[in-house]
């Protein structure tokens, strides 16, 4: 794949720090082009339709857009006749939502929150998957079997050192549901947990760009930082 030309991506997520952190991720690694980035189904659809935008061969797709659901655009991106494969990054965890988006040709699913090794597991995979059914008019069942296999998973989550997988799975499932911002010292008493454990996790998912953070406005005494779930869940 060295001599090949990059595979063509269109990042869409409404969240621009997400948008930006997604983007920043694939031009981070070999192989791979961000042609456009989409802030919604709208401008998704606006960049696919832009002669200025060469042809995009893959879509990393966020499922919830204010505009609309990454289901929908799926629909209207066939529509148009086109078919780009398409690997999900969504905090989404329906498993209604999964089974339609594979139905819809998704390629990978990827929840958030995730670590760029995670990142880069896939879309390796994915360029493993893509090499493998390119440039032929025909294949064998072996050379199919070899392609679908680079799909699956490989490896477990990496996170930094002493970071547990369980422990960031609670701390965003909590900052998702709270529904209002929280500062570290709100969330360790929440969760049982110290103050400097789960500031380390918070300010985790505001580097992989799953969460915002902010200075609290008003607080009495030295500011207080306060974290928030960007998206509508």
């Amino acid at each position: 794949m060295s001599n090949s030309s990059p595979i063509r991506v269109l990042v869409v997520d409404d969240e621009p720090i997400a948008l930006a952190a997604h983007a920043d991720y694939v031009r981070r690694l070999n192989g791979f082009e961000v042609v456009a980035e989409a802030h919604g189904m709208q401008a998704a659809l606006a960049a696919l339709n832009d002669p200025a935008t060469p042809a995009v061969q893959l879509i990393l797709l966020d499922m919830n857009l204010t505009d609309g659901h990454g289901l929908d655009l799926l629909r209207r991106v066939h529509g148009l006749g086109l078919v780009p494969d398409v690997v999900a990054i969504t905090a989404v965890r329906d498993v209604q939502v999964v089974r339609s988006a594979i139905a819809l040709g998704i390629t990978a699913y990827l929840i958030k929150p995730f670590t760029f090794a995670a990142f880069r597991e896939k879309m390796e995979n994915y360029l493993n998957y893509h090499a493998l059914l390119t440039d032929r008019a025909q294949t064998s069942q072996d050379a199919i079997d070899r392609a679908l296999s680079q799909l699956r998973p490989t490896g477990k989550l990496v996170l930094p050192k002493g970071m547990l997988p369980e422990t960031l799975r609670t701390v965003a499932d909590w900052l998702r549901a709270h529904g209002q911002p929280a500062s570290a010292t709100e969330a360790a008493a929440e969760l049982a947990m110290s103050r400097v454990t789960a500031r380390r996790y918070l300010d985790y998912l505001v580097e992989t760009g799953s969460a915002l953070k902010a200075p609290r406005h008003g607080s009495p005494g030295r500011p207080e930082l306060e974290y928030h779930w960007p998206l509508p869940r």
